[in-house]
């Protein structure tokens, strides 16, 4: 009887996705602080929703016409025969929550952050992935555009404390339903005109969402940009005064900022106010941020008429930005303090100590498998340890331990009684 073979399989992750290991962390872990600082700075609260969301939330939310919908979105049906995606944006699940939970019964406006994964289904590149970690701030219900100036700030304040240089900051108004439609005929008037030589991808944006058109990255579409219609010159009295007091209050906190007539974004809910932020040194990968209003996707998402506007911005575009600048996060913490053993005994009191060095707020890391000292020595470089507490069968008879300052090499004896004492007031000073 022939022995059956079993073949190993390797395991690797998904295309788009990515593995953060322990040096990248550190970046992680300052970016969440800043962002939790900057958070508490301005008064937001934290909100969380699901990852899965059905499907016709953001097709009904995001657009049918957009990219995210027709070409990234994963979507799948469940063993229920329920149509769900995995969320690629906040915003309309954080609206769905608004709605479904009452929070419109809170006083306004109510301002939110949230961070986690989000998932698109498009081609991967430096600092863009499949998955991806995203901070996104909200506030609903206010209309006056000093609420859109203040995102903006926040934005601006994280971006400085994280170290970046050169920030600035885009502007432009996408009108509303009152006047939007009346400037899109223009704007499909003005390319219809040269629809042969566009490519086929603003061919069926022309088609489906002619707004995109204005956010063309196509060599052969640029051009034609340059004295393609303005919205700026076709809006609504409403939405006219509400970016002149928009800039008018980016001038009152002499935040320069430059209004790009091409800035549309890419989501159907968008109104009035969008903006991006982009910062020097990064090259052609400079936009760190974008957002806007849409005041109407409450609505539309069945819930009553009420204002919001927020922005996202990814983190792994951040390390990506702070590694390419050189901007160097603090080190993660390591243990102050390596306990070592020798023999079983000895063993059950290093465990014990570490235990208690815990309990006192002081790293502490015990190397277990009965190790040589020679190795446990080593261990304890290797994790850049203070002090390493050496127990053996002698010492822990006297009540003993010899304490080695992995820095100078020094060592002493303190008794057992005293070393969590006496390591903090080492660690102190």
């Amino acid at each position: 009887m022939a022995k059956s073979t079993q073949q190993s399989t390797q395991y690797r992750r998904i295309t788009g996705m990515r593995d953060v290991l322990f040096e990248e962390q550190r970046y992680w872990r300052f970016i969440y602080q800043k962002i939790q600082e900057t958070v508490d700075l301005f008064g937001y609260q934290r909100i969380d929703t699901p990852v899965l969301e059905p499907a016709q939330l953001f097709i009904r939310g995001v657009g049918q016409g957009t990219d995210i919908v027709e070409k990234e979105m994963y979507l799948f049906e469940d063993r229920d025969g329920d149509w769900l995606a995995l969320r690629p944006e906040f915003t309309a699940g954080i609206m769905r929550a608004y709605i479904e939970n009452g929070l419109h019964t809170l006083p306004a406006p109510l301002r939110l952050w949230t961070i986690g994964p989000l998932f698109r289904h498009e081609r991967p590149q430096a600092g863009r992935y499949r998955q991806h970690t995203q901070f996104d701030i909200e506030v609903i219900g206010e209309q006056d555009p000093a609420v859109d100036v203040e995102i903006i700030s926040v934005a601006l304040h994280l971006f400085t404390s994280l170290g970046f240089k050169g920030l600035r900051l885009y502007a432009n108004s996408t009108g509303c339903p009152a006047c939007r439609p009346g400037y899109v005929q223009k704007l499909v008037d003005y390319f219809t005109a040269y629809a042969d030589t566009l490519p086929a991808d603003d061919q069926m944006r022309l088609k489906k969402n002619p707004l995109r058109i204005l956010d063309s990255k196509e060599e052969a579409t640029r051009p034609l940009l340059e004295n393609a219609p303005r919205i700026t010159d076709h809006l609504c009295p409403d939405c006219a005064a509400h970016f002149e007091r928009f800039r008018d209050y980016l001038d009152a906190i002499d935040q320069p900022y430059q209004v790009d007539f091409r800035l549309v974004r890419g989501l159907d809910y968008y109104t009035k106010t969008v903006f991006e932020i982009k910062a020097d040194g990064l090259g052609s990968q400079d936009t760190i941020c974008g957002g806007g209003r849409y005041d109407g996707l409450i609505e539309e998402l069945g819930g009553k008429p009420t204002p919001g506007i927020g922005f996202g911005s990814g983190i792994e575009r951040y390390v990506l930005a702070m590694q390419y600048l050189g901007i160097e996060p603090p080190e993660t913490p390591h243990p102050q303090v390596a306990v070592h053993y020798l023999g079983d005994a000895a063993k059950r009191v290093a465990l014990k100590l570490a235990d208690d060095l815990r309990r006192h707020g002081i790293r502490a890391q015990l190397t277990p498998g009965d190790r040589s000292l020679k190795a446990q020595l080593k261990a304890a470089n290797r994790m850049n340890a203070l002090y390493s507490v050496i127990l053996g069968e002698d010492e822990v008879q006297a009540g003993q331990a010899a304490v080695r300052s992995l820095k100078d090499s020094q060592q002493e004896t303190v008794a057992l009684a005293q070393l969590v004492g006496w390591l903090s007031r080492q660690l102190e000073s």
